[in-house]
């Protein structure tokens, strides 16, 4: 195997025996015959849609599959036999319809014809002659960017799956997605060529934030700064992880009445600011943070957890007979709810002794999404205008537990008093619990919500831009940028498309980058990694 798609990759270059994440051989052979499988139906939707043949089911097939390789996400074998085969499915019906559409279904061998095993240990032997290092390409910098758009690929797609759960879809996404996986497989592009492809991925993972962003606002509202009580009551209690808001609400929906008090855990949290989830009684409060402390805290969490989608290494015994999966998330030997209905979460929280007492160490605040921000915008630009306020830190991204995350706690402690500090994602996680004051009454700490709320954040830094007359890269805002995931390269290439400079990226850079295609990405956008607090809050501000 050879993965480093995640910022955890051994020794920054790549993992080759098993993932740092706990990925087997096995599964990532898998993982990388599905890519190929899809790479083989993207070449043949790209020549459906030339006879006007656009197959929406096979649009949303691809991004879900897709989502399945990304990291920590999903590490059952058999489910990848299944999309590995449904994806020929597709790929097959496909060319029969262009054909009778009067087009062409002559194929080089490759992507296009494979014929999978028909059982796992042949399909694990295919898997591992088409793995990434396989790509065709002479040019390291041009490989190199056929990783980048491929895990841009991946962000993308889990972002586009989120969206159509809530019922937003865009055919473009779904063009994009197919026309990036087919260039994959090319040996004819420049690599002029790939650096569009890398910028038109960061324009479609904009396109598909924006669908994900209106289908959580037009459903639950737009979220309200909300305090969240850190910590638990007695009583029964499910643990609810991840991002996808539909499987919140349907299991707050199904616990009413008994007697379970529902918790949110990492990125969860900011789902209490939206105002048709904070509307139930039993919905309570944040237990624990992430990444750090992730497997001590579900081990001590007396009830069921339910995780709706990526955040999580492999299950510790610990806590595996408690814990439930939904979603595209999945792993051997757990639970896998595939139809909302979570019966088997809530008998098992029922069955569990629950909290036996009220404990509660502090507050968070929530919220402060662009709506909550931009209602009181005239306050902000008069602080600004006065002097009050000097500067807008957006420290943003993921969590993990590689070495150097202190950083981005450090860095906000010694963030001045004149200045504000904007964060989504889980990367918040490091400091997110500490009261940094106000300005004015303006909170010096904002979390506009999850990684999924990028777009939120982006609106309003859009928007302070347009009331001061000026360009983004003009205004007194630095981004701040950790990264772990493929959800994080798909919103940094968002932000290169938009073209916002003078990103400060870590804790470490890409291993998937050449120096070269770095080089360019200096040039261009003057993106650079970070230094340390003093150093990078000195540049900044001086």
């Amino acid at each position: 195997m050879f993965c480093y798609q995640c910022e955890q990759t051994f020794k920054g270059t790549g993992c080759t025996v098993q993932g740092v994440c706990g990925k087997k051989p096995d599964v990532a052979s898998l993982q990388d015959l599905l890519l190929y499988t899809l790479m083989g139906l993207s070449q043949v939707a790209i020549d459906a849609r030339k006879q006007n043949i656009i197959d929406e089911k096979i649009g949303v097939f691809t991004v879900q599959a897709a989502f399945s390789t990304l990291t920590n996400v999903d590490f059952d074998p058999d489910r990848f036999s299944k999309l590995i085969h449904e994806a020929v499915f597709f790929r097959e019906d496909l060319k029969t319809r262009i054909k009778d559409s009067g087009g062409s279904v002559d194929y080089p061998d490759g992507a296009a014809n494979l014929t999978p095993g028909t059982d796992l240990e042949e399909l694990v032997k295919q898997g591992e002659t088409v793995g990434i290092k396989t790509y065709p390409a002479d040019d390291p910098d041009i490989l190199s960017l056929k990783h980048t758009v491929l895990y841009g690929i991946k962000g993308v797609s889990a972002y586009a799956d989120h969206a159509y759960i809530l019922g937003k879809m865009d055919d473009s996404v779904f063009a994009y997605v197919h026309e990036g996986l087919a260039a994959i497989q090319r040996t004819d592009l420049t690599l002029d060529d790939w650096l569009g492809l890398t910028l038109k991925c960061g324009e479609t993972a904009l396109k598909t934030m924006e669908l994900l962003d209106a289908g959580n606002t037009e459903i639950y509202g737009h979220p309200v700064p909300t305090k969240v009580p850190l910590g638990y009551k007695r009583g029964k209690a499910i643990l609810v992880s991840g991002h996808d808001l539909k499987d919140l609400e349907e299991l707050l929906k199904q616990t009413q009445g008994k007697g379970i008090n529902i918790y949110t855990h990492g990125e969860m949290l900011s789902t209490h600011g939206y105002p048709e989830l904070k509307k139930y009684n039993h919905f309570y409060g944040q237990f624990g943070t992430a990444w750090q402390k992730q497997i001590k805290e579900f081990a001590d969490f007396p009830g069921a957890i339910l995780m709706t989608t990526n955040c999580i290494q492999r299950p510790q015994k610990s806590y595996q007979d408690n814990l439930f999966t939904s979603g595209m998330v999945g792993w051997p030997g757990i639970p896998h709810i595939s139809d909302l209905n979570f019966k088997p979460v809530i008998d098992r929280a029922l069955a569990l002794p629950g909290f036996v007492e009220d404990k509660v160490t502090g507050e968070a605040t929530v919220g402060f999404a662009r709506n909550a921000v931009l209602n009181v915008a005239d306050k902000v630009i008069e602080a600004v205008k006065a002097g009050d306020i000097r500067h807008f830190f957006l420290v943003a991204g993921c969590d993990g537990a590689k070495p150097g995350r202190n950083y981005y706690t450090e860095f906000v402690e010694k963030v001045p008093k004149d200045c504000v500090v904007l964060t989504c994602a889980c990367g918040k996680y490091r400091f997110f619990d500490q009261d940094f004051g106000d300005i004015g009454g303006i909170p010096r700490l904002l979390d506009a919500g999850q990684c999924n709320d990028s777009y939120s954040s982006l609106q309003i830094a859009t928007a302070l831009a347009k009331a001061f007359n000026v360009g983004i890269n003009e205004l007194p805002l630095s981004l701040i940028i950790s990264w772990y995931e493929q959800k994080a390269v798909c919103v940094l290439l968002a932000l290169l498309h938009l073209g916002i400079k003078d990103i400060r990226l870590g804790p470490s850079l890409p291993a998937f980058l050449t120096p070269n295609i770095l080089g360019t990405l200096v040039k261009l956008f003057d993106i650079k990694p970070i230094t340390t607090p003093d150093e990078d809050l000195a540049a900044i501000l001086n």
